[in-house]
């Protein structure tokens, strides 16, 4: 399985065969980045046992405890390295313009060489590891492949459990003859030596300097999303950061969601959702297909179908819990890497909410676990696992067609003003909600209260190209025939004049998903509003909870004033992008806003 670093190695064994240009990229790379070896990873496990024992033996892995995490490890990364670094991550398009003012900019000529005098000689001494991977089930067709060429033993652990990795992925890329390029060193983990480079036009990743998720397994928000949106945008699909659940009723009739939230909305929770008992106790089931990215293109229906291309979930721990999360706490008791949590007396994993009655002996950098000196588990401390281990995993995640798209819902953490949940009048005025969406800021965290940063679609830091483009992609999928989902948009997290959030949430969250379900068959109720068609609380199935007066007029009201100016505000942001955002979308803001003038 290695070589010697000087030659280039084709693991199908054919010279003339499709893969002369990966041989020929490996070659190259190899003689820019000077490797020890060569290994072409096949995904096999005696592949991935043998790197474990690797990483086990030089201190990059650490066995957690047996009888209670079986087959499970700890990573501690370096403390300068423990998140995406958004300063330093590029799109380095032609022309500036179309890389848009929601990305950093770098022309390409400057950019490969600013990152290959970086990567000169980086693996000396190292092993460079071939990593062919397929986004999405093999035999899918919206499946996309890549092969990432890396250093770290730990990125390739990572790539196995997140994505198909290995033979199956190579002889795909040997049948299609494309494949994403992505080219990552851990470096020497400065983060003054650090880039993460983007090349949509030539579906290439440069990545350097840092051993953490999101800047290392490129695989994920790299390809899935930055390089995966601009490959959307010309071949006429999605490259969405969404989840995907599947909703069965008592009926056996199963409508599947994708839903885009900021970060610290619940995303993993809704994805992972437990019925409220009474629902559970009717026959209603929650299928998780995946927790964070969604990519769909439209049927030969109309209907848009979607896949999860991961296979696995690259989760943060702080906070998950038998409460919080059931579903994903049982997913991780083995078979898991985690990253940057602290440990207890006898060595298992901890994090803050974990709520299991137990203490951290261990912080995550190694050191004793003093609370005054911060928290045990960094707060982006991570697991990553098989999506096949969740209890609600649902098989059809692996269905190459994809599963059809009922619903889509935008939503963010709006303690002021926005109701529970209200649906677009059509998809024009969908996509506009998805093109506003974003979060209040608090007084902890800025200094400042209701400052709105917005999200759009929840792929602010992931979008590969100009978001007015991109609004105008959405809105091209409204054409003859197609059978769009309808796009809601939901607010968990609204609070009442004292502080305290209004809703339950968490398992709750689905007497809102039934309504939405409701209004896709026609059923459900609703009130005709300038923001869009709201529930009242009668509309909902409350069985169980008490809502104060205060909470039934704030989740379903509607408060005209506060709208008239969040909506100058996004008539302003739109106006942000300049000449490229689309007219039908400034045209709806408009209408919205002449709407609420009328009284």
């Amino acid at each position: 399985m290695s070589a010697d670093a000087r030659k280039p190695v084709n693991q199908a064994g054919t010279a003339n065969s499709k893969l002369a240009a990966l041989n020929t990229w490996v070659a190259e790379v190899a003689a820019l980045t000077r490797p020890d070896t060569i290994h072409w990873c096949d995904g096999s496990d005696a592949e991935n046992d043998a790197l474990i024992a690797q990483m086990l033996a030089d201190g990059t892995l650490l066995k957690l405890n047996e009888k209670t995490h079986p087959d499970s490890w700890l990573h501690r990364s370096h403390p300068d390295d423990v998140a995406r670094v958004e300063h330093l991550t590029f799109v380095c398009t032609t022309a500036q313009d179309d890389a848009g003012p929601n990305n950093h900019w770098m022309a390409p000529a400057e950019a490969h060489a600013k990152v290959d005098a970086l990567f000169d000689g980086c693996m000396a001494g190292r092993t460079l590891y071939v990593i062919p991977y397929c986004m999405g089930p093999i035999d899918s067709p919206l499946s996309r492949c890549g092969v990432e060429i890396t250093d770290s033993p730990y990125v390739v652990a990572n790539m196995r459990i997140m994505t198909r990795m290995g033979a199956a992925a190579l002889a795909r890329i040997e049948k299609e003859g494309s494949f994403v390029r992505g080219l990552h060193s851990i470096g020497e983990l400065d983060p003054d030596r650090r880039l993460i480079m983007h090349f949509p036009e030539e579906l290439t990743i440069k990545s350097y300097g840092s051993g953490y998720g999101g800047n290392a397994l490129l695989g994920k928000k790299c390809h899935a999303l930055r390089i995966a949106s601009h490959q959307a945008r010309n071949e006429g699909w999605l490259a969405e950061h969404m989840l995907i659940l599947g909703i069965e009723n008592p009926q056996g009739e199963t409508h599947y969601i994708a839903a885009a939230f900021p970060s610290a909305c619940g995303k993993t929770n809704l994805a992972m959702l437990i019925p409220p008992e009474g629902y559970r106790n009717a026959g209603w089931k929650v299928w998780t297909v995946g927790d964070d990215i969604c990519w769909m293109r439209p049927g030969a229906d109309g209907r848009l179908y979607a896949i999860n291309p991961e296979a696995g979930f690259f989760g943060v721990a702080p906070g998950t819990s038998a409460k919080s999360n059931p579903n994903a706490l049982a997913t991780i008791q083995h078979d898991t890497i985690f990253t940057n949590v602290g440990l207890t007396a006898d060595d298992q994993p901890w994090w803050e909410g974990l709520g299991n009655g137990q203490q951290p002996a261990t912080d995550w950098r190694g050191n004793p676990y003093d609370p005054e000196k911060g928290p045990a588990a960094h707060p982006n401390s991570r697991f990553t696992v098989s999506a096949k281990q969740c209890p609600s995993y649902s098989p059809m995640a692996e269905d190459p067609q994809g599963v059809p798209i009922s619903a889509i819902v935008f939503g963010g953490r709006r303690p002021s003003l926005v109701p529970l949940v209200f649906e677009a009048r059509d998809w024009t005025h969908g996509v506009l909600i998805g093109a506003a969406m974003g979060s209040e800021t608090t007084a902890a965290a800025t200094g400042a209260v209701g400052v709105m940063r917005r999200d759009p679609m929840a792929m602010k830091p992931f979008c590969g190209y100009n978001f007015a483009d991109y609004f105008g992609h959405w809105l091209s999928f409204d054409t003859s025939g197609a059978k769009l989902p309808k796009i809601f948009h939901v607010n968990w997290f609204r609070k009442g004049d004292d502080g305290s959030f209004l809703w339950p949430g968490f398992g709750d969250n689905l007497r809102v998903l039934e309504w939405m379900i409701g209004r896709v068959k026609g059923e459900a109720h609703a009130v005709e509003t300038p923001i869009g068609h709201l529930p009242t609380g009668a509309d909902l199935n409350l069985d169980g909870i008490d809502l104060s007066d205060e909470a039934e007029a704030k989740l379903f009201g509607f408060e005209r004033e506060g709208w008239q100016a969040e909506f100058a505000s996004i008539g302003d942001y739109l106006d942000g992008y300049g000449p490229r955002m689309p007219q039908a979308l400034k045209d709806e803001q408009r209408r919205i806003v002449a709407a609420l003038e009328k009284g």
